[in-house]
């Protein structure tokens, strides 16, 4: 039996309850058989039991995936073959809200609960009692326990205890056979659920479609932003992208204190918030990245570089627009005064030369003998900056 297990047993028994604990391997058949023997009276199955083996999909093995499979999935089929010719009035199984809707990192912890949910369906489909809950995280101790930052920050909440087991009266009084229960902040959660691709799943829920409805679309969107940037604004801009997903994934305060030559493990990336990052860029970026970006590149630096180089170079004339806004932009805030004694004419008319617009000799000419007045309607009339 388990430490403190007499205890236990010792306390509830003191508070009227009829209590026996005993060790079982409940993925054992004959170890399962043995002990529903010795309980003729069972009346209700509650199967909580779990394992964690986590890890991204290409590093699973079958035997990590067996693990798993034997704690969550062969003892339940073992309590629900053995039980079937009682007369139950629950059948409980544990589930997790993983496998509603899915996790980073836990394919064989998601796969395992899918069973589960299932087997309450066909269960429930032969006549037999049977509800599955997928649970979200629980406060405390357990399972989730040391996951509660990461998971907050996608925007589910570890439930309270008390809150939980309220919960969990109202699904065995309820007519559902799989219910997912947790506290979801949707302000938080469906924004990034649907970063990478729409979710169907959200469609019928309220608040996560309000949720949806209030996220600001940037307009424009990083891509086209990036294409009107050239040299250091354009590499700027590609690093500010990068450092602010590694902060929204790693928890940091903000983009500005991560620092763009430190290793990612340095950071604080493993294979799980890897995943997290490389979505978050893809959602961006719109292009197709590896999970394994945040291990490809030694750091924010080199990583910002790689997809500059993915994203192709800049729309040269959108570039060259982008460069006329601003030297509009900056004509417009200098005075005539200002501008007289500058090089500026000179360097327009090398400028007009190069384009040809128009025969270079007149144009230099008209320059050459231009008041501060004139240069100014010269630059809105023929470069087309008005």
């Amino acid at each position: 039996a388990a430490p403190g297990a007499a205890e236990l047993e010792a306390e509830l028994s003191a508070l009227g309850a009829k209590v026996t604990i005993a060790a079982c391997d409940f993925a054992d058949r004959a170890a399962t058989a043995e002990l529903l023997d010795s309980l003729p009276d069972l009346d209700a199955v509650v199967h909580a039991a779990g394992v964690l083996d986590d890890g991204v999909l290409d590093s699973l093995t079958p035997q990590r995936l067996a693990t798993v499979l034997k704690s969550k999935v062969d003892s339940a089929i073992t309590l629900d073959e053995l039980t079937r010719n009682r007369d139950l009035s629950a059948f409980v199984l544990f589930s997790s809200l993983a496998a509603t809707l899915g996790a980073a990192g836990q394919g064989n912890y998601v796969a395992a609960n899918a069973v589960l949910d299932a087997l309450a369906e066909h269960r429930a489909g032969l006549g037999l009692p049977a509800t599955s809950i997928a649970w979200g995280p629980w406060a405390g101790a357990g399972m989730a326990a040391g996951t509660g930052t990461r998971s907050e920050r996608g925007g589910i909440r570890p439930l309270a205890p008390d809150v939980a087991t309220a919960a969990l009266g109202q699904a065995l009084s309820g007519s559902d056979t799989v219910v997912a229960v947790a506290d979801v902040d949707w302000a938080q959660f469906a924004p990034g659920f649907t970063a990478v691709r729409a979710a169907r799943l959200l469609d019928d829920l309220p608040e996560a479609r309000r949720a949806l409805e209030t996220v600001v679309k940037p307009e424009p969107d990083f891509r086209a932003k990036l294409d009107a940037l050239t040299g250091p604004e354009r590499e700027r801009a590609l690093l500010d992208l990068v450092r602010a997903e590694v902060a929204a994934v790693l928890g940091y305060a903000s983009p500005a204190t991560v620092d763009p030559g430190l290793a990612f493990k340095e950071l604080g990336l493993d294979s799980l918030t890897a995943v997290e990052l490389r979505n978050g860029l893809a959602a961006v970026t719109g292009l197709s990245l590896p999970a394994t970006l945040g291990f490809d590149y030694a750091n924010p630096a080199a990583l910002a570089q790689h997809l500059g180089r993915e994203l192709g170079p800049a729309d040269p004339a959108a570039a060259a627009e982008a460069e006329l806004d601003r030297i509009e932009a900056a004509f417009a805030a200098l005075t005539a005064e200002q501008l007289a004694g500058t090089r500026i004419t000179t360097r327009l008319q090398a400028l007009l030369s190069r384009l040809g617009t128009g025969p270079a000799e007149n144009t230099r000419q008209k320059l050459e003998t231009a008041s501060e007045t004139e240069i100014f309607d010269f630059i809105d009339n023929e470069l087309g900056l008005a």
